[in-house]
């Protein structure tokens, strides 16, 4: 074998090896939940596994649709209706505005993003991302507590 071939055999056996560590990597990631998006909410299953038996339990007088994530009330499928078609529903769950905030970005999406006229539905919306994605004002994190402390040496 001459070193052509020997040097295109060690580049298809590093590619391979590539690949075989990123699938490992994806598999333990899924493995252990490390790629799923918190939820305050649980969502259950039952033994058929199917969408149609998702269940949704209630954990602090909220409740969070299994589909889309968000924030579930009557107006939830006029936002999924108008908002999912362009973006995921986790771009909205991971941002919080005000009401202004939220129809600013509106404005920007219709004016740079082709985002159509909501009509009456506009309002509808807004209400909406005021009331489960508005700002929170949650401060600093918690104080450590039950922490086992070790001397460096």
């Amino acid at each position: 074998m001459d070193i052509k071939n020997l040097s295109r055999l060690v580049n298809l056996l590093a590619a391979i090896t590539t690949v075989l560590l990123v699938l490992l990597v994806m598999v333990v990631l899924l493995k252990f939940n490390l790629l799923s998006f918190p939820s305050r909410d649980v969502i259950t299953e039952d033994s058929n596994n199917t969408p149609e038996s998702a269940q949704v339990e209630r954990i602090d007088e909220e409740v969070v649709d299994p589909y889309t994530i968000l924030e579930a009330d009557d107006a939830l499928p006029i936002v999924v209706g108008n908002c999912t078609n362009c973006h995921s529903a986790r771009l909205i769950a991971q941002n919080r505005a005000t009401r202004e905030g939220w129809q600013d970005l509106i404005r920007w999406m219709q004016k740079t993003q082709k985002l159509w006229d909501l009509g009456d539905n506009e309002d509808i919306i807004l209400d909406y991302l005021a009331e489960y994605y508005a700002p929170e004002n949650i401060g600093r994190r918690r104080n450590l507590e039950n922490i086992e402390w070790y001397e460096l040496k």
